[in-house]
């Protein structure tokens, strides 16, 4: 597998919000402001390079980046790399209808190869990346929400809104819970995973993508797609657990820390 997609066509609401302590330069507020969380620098670099680099790291050679209509400045940047590792492509999400409805995007860029699928405003350490690429069929990574918290990268709230993961004694996944509710997250034990979008798809999430219908908050949902391909197609979905930290660039509090994460990275494209 040395395909990745990443998914960019979000219209970056939160990071957009005001934030006076976040203590930005004015570059930073600038794109923050756009909504351009890719863009955003990050010591020096466009966040989006250091999710670049880390792909590299792991064995990727093509990237398609779902990018929104008006994220032409992306484009631009990205086309001018001098990148020796990695030949970069994009495909247009017309409108922000949710990650499953982006994923349709890249279908003819995935045609019928495995491919990775994450987001680009999470950096995911290349262990990870390489790990997820040895999988033998679909499969995810499922993130210890313990070492999260742990780690200075999410709040409870955060980890309150990313998927939960569940899976039988074989380490398939079974059920994907969305958001869940206080009460189920009281009930659960550690440990707790959780999905941060760090999937290994086939051809056939397409159908699934297709095949599902909006959710409450009016998307169509990727982890919707995934519990259809399990309970429809009979896909089977094998969950690699990780510790590692996956940082986040959501909001405009998360770029000062993601910084001191980042300080000393490498970036080889």
């Amino acid at each position: 597998m040395d395909k990745a997609v990443i998914l960019a066509a979000g219209l970056g609401t939160r990071m957009q919000r005001e934030d006076p302590s976040a203590g930005l330069t004015e570059e930073q507020a600038a794109i923050a402001a756009a909504g351009v969380k890719a863009l955003i620098p990050i010591n020096g670099q466009p966040f989006l390079n250091y999710s670049l680099s880390s792909l590299a790291q792991a064995g990727y050679q093509e990237v398609c980046i779902v990018i929104g209509p008006a994220h032409d400045a992306v484009r631009q940047h990205c086309e001018s790399l001098d990148s020796r590792c990695l030949r970069i492509g994009f495909a247009i999400q017309e409108k922000q209808m949710g990650g499953a409805d982006a994923l349709l995007a890249a279908e003819s860029f995935a045609g019928s190869s495995p491919f990775l699928v994450i987001n680009s405003d999470n950096y995911y350490p290349p262990e990870v990346l390489s790990e997820i690429r040895s999988l033998d069929g679909s499969g995810l990574v499922g993130f210890s929400a313990d070492s999260l918290l742990k780690g200075g990268k999410a709040t409870v709230d955060r980890i309150a809104n990313c998927a939960l993961l569940e899976t039988d004694d074989m380490g398939y996944l079974v059920n994907i819970v969305e958001k869940p509710d206080p009460e189920l997250l009281d009930r659960m034990t550690d440990p707790i995973w959780v999905s941060m979008t760090c999937w290994r798809f086939g051809p056939s999430i397409f159908k699934a993508c297709r095949s599902i219908g909006l959710s409450e908050r009016g998307e169509y949902e990727l982890p919707d797609a995934v519990a259809w391909s399990i309970n429809t197609l009979g896909e089977v979905f094998h969950m690699i657990t990780s510790q590692a930290l996956v940082l986040d660039l959501s909001q405009r509090a998360n770029i000062r820390p993601v910084e001191e994460r980042l300080m000393g990275v490498e970036v080889e494209l």
